[in-house]
């Protein structure tokens, strides 16, 4: 397997999540740019997008391997899992919000705004109240290669709080320019939301940072500020781990913040990094999806 030495370690706190000897595993590849990694417990296997391929591609414990789990999906993206277990998917395609039920077939859960379309649902979480809370960037309109060409409709790229029970969607955060990941604290308390609006810029303008909001009884996002700026590239997705931690990708590793805000350390990865999820039976496991390939990393702590 392809493995890049080593962890970089800037604060003791690191050793405390990562064996500073522990690298990268790779576990198989093909995609053309992977994202939205998931964990399926009852699987013992991860699912994840190949977006300008049109696939969803699977890796299971069982066989190592990655094989194509569907075809001709319609540009999925960021994946979780609601209260019930089953999988909810960020489609560019269809500007949606989808849910794959028990038989397979996919729900259609908002694709709208108000009388508007969304742009290109990027990114969700579920909390634990059942609500959906997503990122809608414009990134499956303006890439051909991620999505179908087409026009933003409702004037915003917010993050979205989706109420499945009641239908009821209400832009949560409307002040980050381009919103790609998102996760919440282990209490929910705070939400982590990033802006990768220097994704598609070349003349170095545009945000690649990381924000933090505080998060009201009443699910209100309020008190926005600066977290990280991750450099080189993106905070195109992250995690929390159960201390609070914040494992998100970049342009050449895993970066992990502390909840105060100070880099910890980096887990260098040889391709450029698009999303992470935790899993393996403890959620212990680290999955990587980067560039071509999903990778794997174990540490020493656990996702929430």
């Amino acid at each position: 397997m392809h493995q890049k030495p080593g962890v970089r370690v800037e604060d003791e706190r690191f050793a405390e999540l990562v064996d500073p000897s522990t690298s990268v595993e790779r576990l198989g590849g093909g995609a053309t740019w992977s994202e939205g990694p998931l964990w399926l417990p009852g699987e013992d296997a991860v699912l994840f997008s190949d977006i300008p391929g049109d696939r969803i591609l699977r890796w299971t414990a069982e066989t190592g391997q990655v094989t194509v789990d569907r075809t001709g999906v319609e540009f999925t993206n960021g994946r979780t899992l609601d209260l019930n277990g089953r999988v909810v998917t960020c489609s560019h395609g269809r500007r949606a919000v989808e849910r794959t039920e028990a038989d397979g077939s996919t729900t259609i859960l908002v694709d709208r705004y108000g009388s508007a379309r969304l742009n290109s649902p990027n990114d969700v979480v579920v909390a634990s109240d059942g609500a959906i809370w997503f990122t809608d960037p414009p990134y499956g309109i303006v890439q051909p290669h991620e999505g179908h060409p087409g026009t933003p409709e409702y004037g915003g790229n917010h993050v979205f709080r989706f109420v499945p029970e009641t239908g009821e969607l209400v832009a949560a955060i409307v002040d980050v320019e381009e919103p790609n990941g998102l996760a919440f604290s282990p209490d929910e308390r705070l939400l982590y939301v990033s802006d990768t609006s220097a994704a598609l810029r070349t003349d170095g303008s545009g945000h690649h940072h990381i924000a933090v909001y505080d998060v009201r009884e009443d699910w209100r996002c309020v008190n926005g500020r600066l977290f990280a700026e991750i450099t080189p590239g993106l905070a195109d997705g992250f995690r929390v781990d159960v201390h609070g931690n914040v494992w998100t990708s970049s342009g050449d590793s895993v970066q992990v913040f502390a909840p105060d805000g100070v880099r910890l350390g980096r887990v260098p990865v040889p391709e450029t990094v698009g999303n992470l999820c935790f899993g393996g039976e403890n959620a212990d496991v680290l999955y990587i999806a980067a560039t071509t390939s999903l990778y794997r990393l174990r540490t020493t702590t656990r996702g929430y």
